[in-house]
């Protein structure tokens, strides 16, 4: 008898891992969005336990992790840490892109490379999986096959209202993804480039959900550049044309800033490029600074958004020596003679 409760179990879960193929398989979902890994991250997005209705389906919020520890505590099937980025990448990304899955819908603007980064089911997508396994699970299904694009749309305007639209000097303009360092970079872009390089050419500019948001590769391969998708790119890439030089920036809110390593590697990067290298660290605060300052590269740059009309020269073109505005007027340079 004590046997039969294990068997049981092992039952239960079996069962309801197919259930959870089949409703993703009547989703239309293609063989890598229905195998098992993706049933059991539906099934952890649901707080669904094997011998529960699927009536009780939740929609909690949960990250990567706590995905992982669900799936091990209630179906006993253990992934390895380094399964993280396949159960994000196979299951978790696809359900955001098809709607089925929202993304910090408690915090919009929460980068998407944050680790606190979370996601939650779709409400109309939780009232069909409600639904299996009883009467109303087929119209219910055909009428959210109906509506899945205009879910999608609607799930695609709310992530557009929370983006950072960014004005380049052109005029035109870039939306950024929420959060993170993307203020910083519009700030970068926006007040950094005509204070410093006025009449500039953004050339790159960097985002955590889309690395090549804006890339110009003709103006980039006028110089002689060409960016390798796999290198590691500074945040944002301006060419100043009048002085023919080319602006290395990084954007720093938490890590990051052109240390001697860093200046090395861009300097690596950017061998062979027909204008001179600037390589500039931006901060919000100097505060933020305060963290860094001991890591600065000497022959670089430091900007901060707080105080935008200035900069901090690491040993760079300007030395010892007073500034227009402490030098002496006229008639005190005559009381000295």
């Amino acid at each position: 008898m004590p046997a039969a409760k294990p068997n049981r179990k092992a039952a239960a879960r079996k069962k309801r891992l197919a259930e959870a193929i089949e409703a993703l398989t009547a989703l239309q979902f293609g063989p890598q969005q229905r195998n098992e890994t993706a049933a059991y991250t539906l099934l952890a997005l649901l707080d669904l336990q094997p011998d529960a209705p699927w009536a009780d389906a939740q929609a909690p919020l949960r990250g990567i992790t706590p995905i992982i520890d669900f799936i091990a505590t209630a179906y006993g099937n253990r992934y390895a840490p380094n399964t993280r980025e396949t159960i994000r990448d196979d299951a978790v990304k696809f359900f955001v892109e098809e709607g089925l899955l929202l993304r910090n819908p408690d915090a919009p603007n929460r980068p998407t490379n944050s680790g606190k980064t979370v996601y939650q089911i779709e409400p109309a997508a939780l009232a069909l999986f409600r639904a299996f396994g009883t009467a109303k699970w087929t119209p219910t299904l055909a009428r959210y096959l109906v509506s899945r694009e205009t879910i999608k749309h609607e799930i695609a305007r709310k992530r557009d209202l929370a983006r950072v639209p960014v004005t380049l000097p052109d005029g035109s303009q870039v939306a950024l993804s929420p959060g993170g360092q993307n203020p910083l970079i519009k700030a970068i872009i926006e007040h950094f480039c005509p204070a410093f390089a006025p009449g500039g050419v953004v050339f790159y500019i960097g985002d955590t959900e889309n690395k090549f948001v804006h890339l110009e590769t003709a103006g980039l391969a006028s110089l002689g550049v060409t960016l390798d998708s796999a290198a590691k790119i500074p945040d944002v890439i301006v060419h100043d044309t009048r002085r023919n030089w080319l602006l290395l920036i990084e954007a720093v809110t938490s890590a990051g800033p052109v240390d001697g390593k860093r200046r090395k590697e861009l300097k690596d990067l950017f061998a062979g490029c027909k204008a001179g290298l600037v390589f500039v660290t931006a901060f919000e605060n100097r505060l933020t600074m305060q963290a860094f300052v001991s890591h600065i590269a000497w022959e670089s740059e430091v900007w901060i958004a707080e105080d935008p009309d200035h900069m901090i020269h690491f040993n760079g073109e300007r030395f010892l020596g007073p500034y227009p505005d402490v030098m002496p007027t006229k008639s005190s340079s005559s009381v000295a003679k």
